[in-house]
């Protein structure tokens, strides 16, 4: 998937240009749209005017059509593009108040910006309330911060909510559009009193259009976790092969130790093993649910490191090319699963033994009480490398193309 590193190619300032031509751009589009006018933008709620549903849900789809397109044809890693993290019940709550805002203001925050930009005084004063909201929010959200960051569900997209092919989702998506703006222009020859003499034809064939590409995506698809992996195979599956990414369990208990780093800890076998016994600190993952999994490692700090582990390595080396494939930064997995981890530090008091089950996946260690991380081998040991002989391989880089976003 094609790379559009903007700094790289032109540079610091070159990159920040093109932001700017953006955003003016945007802000050109928008009032020529009608939506420095304040009037026009509360016309939707009373529905004598919908240029805002018609505007701003035709750059919606089409965006999303051409996204997916350029997802399913290999130019665009949509895995890559921020997605605002769902906060169902904080969202409801902040969306009715918004709306509350937008019908007795006449704007929302962006189109506020765009009546300043055309010195409108109704934007201006908005444009300052929205300033002094949000100062009011800082200052009092620690009140309710259990609210605010409630039934998360992170990146919950309408394909995972409604079990969908993407494809399908976007072309009902498309057809839910087209029906919303045969109704507001309904409405607004009944209420506002417009006649549609004025309306293009040519929206019919963008309608006709904008279908026909939605509907060709069914056929197109969107690249699967094996397609992402087979893109950087040739660059990352040397590391698997090499051995490079597999921690001794003595570094990985240095790693437990350190201060300085991040480091999550992902236990993918069953919940009747993890009960049985599982590290400090440890979070129990199951492998179906990875591609959640990678978009919260994505928001992490940068010294952040991941390490998977099961009972022996496969079903680790399964997770990490997953993660890999979807761009998760420093991850590893350990050297041998759990096994071997007990194999090391399991034996001094004897609270654990071998059997004599086989298999890669198999737990080789029986215990007589499930401990789960109060068992004494689940804490690294005092000195975890200083009598054990490995070769150090976590070496923590940035993921230079991480996802950032906010509302604009």
């Amino acid at each position: 998937m094609a790379p559009f590193p903007l700094e790289s190619i032109l540079g610091h300032w070159g990159a920040y240009l093109i932001y700017l031509l953006i955003g003016i751009a945007f802000g050109a589009v928008l009032e020529m749209a009608g939506f420095g006018n304040s009037r026009k933008l509360a016309g939707q709620f009373y529905f004598t005017d919908q240029t805002v549903l018609k505007v701003m849900f035709t750059a919606i789809v089409v965006a999303m059509v051409l996204i997916f397109w350029s997802s399913g044809l290999g130019l665009l890693d949509y895995w890559q593009i921020w997605v605002n993290p769902t906060y169902l019940w904080p969202g409801i709550v902040g969306g009715i108040l918004m709306g509350f805002g937008f019908i007795i203001g006449g704007f929302c925050p962006g189109t506020s910006l765009v009546a300043v930009a055309t010195l409108k005084i109704d934007g201006v004063f908005f444009a300052l309330g929205v300033a002094f909201g949000i100062f009011l929010f800082g200052e009092s959200v620690s009140a309710f911060e259990g609210f605010f960051n409630s039934s998360f569900l992170g990146r919950f997209t309408l394909p995972e909510w409604l079990g969908l092919d993407t494809g399908v989702v976007v072309t009902l998506i498309v057809l839910m559009a087209l029906g919303m703006f045969w109704g507001a222009e309904y409405l607004e020859r009944r209420i506002g009193g417009r006649a549609p003499t004025g309306a293009p034809r040519a929206r019919l064939a963008g309608a006709a259009l904008l279908f026909a590409g939605a509907a060709a995506l069914m056929a197109v698809g969107q690249p699967t976790l094996e397609d992402r992996w087979n893109t950087v195979a040739a660059e990352k599956a040397p590391l698997l092969q090499e051995r490079q990414v597999q921690i001794h369990p003595g570094e990985l208990a240095g790693l437990m130790d350190n201060d300085q780093l991040n480091v999550h800890l992902l236990d993918l076998r069953e919940e009747r093993y993890f009960n049985l016994f599982h590290l400090r600190d440890a979070e129990r993952t199951d492998p179906a649910r990875l591609k959640a999994v990678a978009d919260r490692l994505l928001a992490e700090p940068p010294n952040t490191v991941t390490v998977l582990m099961g009972s022996g390595e496969a079903a680790a080396t399964d997770a990490w090319q997953i993660l890999t494939a979807l761009n998760v930064p420093n991850v590893y997995l350990l050297d041998g699963g759990l096994n071997h981890w007990l194999d090391v530090y399991g034996h001094a008091d004897h609270a654990s033994c071998p059997t004599t089950v086989t298999g890669s996946e198999a737990f080789r260690h029986n215990f007589e009480q499930a401990l789960g991380d109060r068992h004494p081998t689940a804490e690294p040991p005092e000195h975890p490398g200083e009598i054990l002989q490995f070769t150090p391989k976590v070496k923590v880089v940035s993921n230079t193309s991480s996802r950032k976003g906010g509302c604009g």
